[in-house]
């Protein structure tokens, strides 16, 4: 049974409570599948490498725990991003100083070439606008989840989903259009 690539994740999940070394290779299956995923979002979400490597360790540990109790699994990659976005969430309350508008000056727009300063602008809107609209905004813009798998995986409505990642995106554009027009310019 060393080669476990051909079951499902919902199979291998149900192997994790088999025998040391079925449990170990069905383990080892899923974090190759799912590992990259969940590490871009802890590293877009927190944007601390740090931090962002502590809540990824953290969710598959706390994920094995999981496999330990009795539940009906129907979608690991949801269930393991709810882990993630969980903890996320914890950290980010834990801030003792969160971001604001304010902390970011004006970007000298000479400096860098428009491509890097266009990342270095959005990257500086995700961590302004609130964590409710980043989450719903980083589950559909860079992991591509439906609206359904957001409302799954935040455990909210679909309503609440489109709502927020509306709003995330009007409020990006809001915090980005200064610095877009002066952009423009040149």
């Amino acid at each position: 049974m060393s080669n476990l690539d051909q079951y499902n994740d919902i199979e291998l999940f149900d192997m994790l409570n088999s025998d040391k070394k079925t449990a170990e290779l069905a383990f080892a299956e899923l974090y190759l599948r799912h590992s990259s995923r969940i590490y871009a979002y802890c590293r877009r979400f927190l944007g601390n490498k740090d931090d962002a490597q502590d809540v990824f360790q953290d969710t598959f540990v706390k994920f094995v725990e999981s496999a330990k109790k009795p539940r009906s699994m129907t979608n690991v990659p949801a269930f393991l991003l709810r882990i993630t976005r969980n903890l996320c969430v914890n950290v980010k309350r834990k801030e003792k100083y969160p971001i604001t508008f304010e902390d970011y000056m004006v970007p000298d727009v000479h400096e860098n070439n428009d491509n890097e300063e266009l990342l270095k602008l959005i990257k500086m809107a995700m961590d302004i606008i609130p964590e409710e609209y980043k989450d719903i905004f980083i589950l559909r813009e860079y992991d591509g989840l439906s609206y359904t798998e957001i409302a799954e995986v935040t455990n909210t409505t679909l309503s609440a989903v489109k709502i927020k990642l509306f709003r995330a995106k009007q409020k990006i554009r809001e915090i980005l259009s200064p610095y877009l027009s002066e952009l423009n310019k040149y």
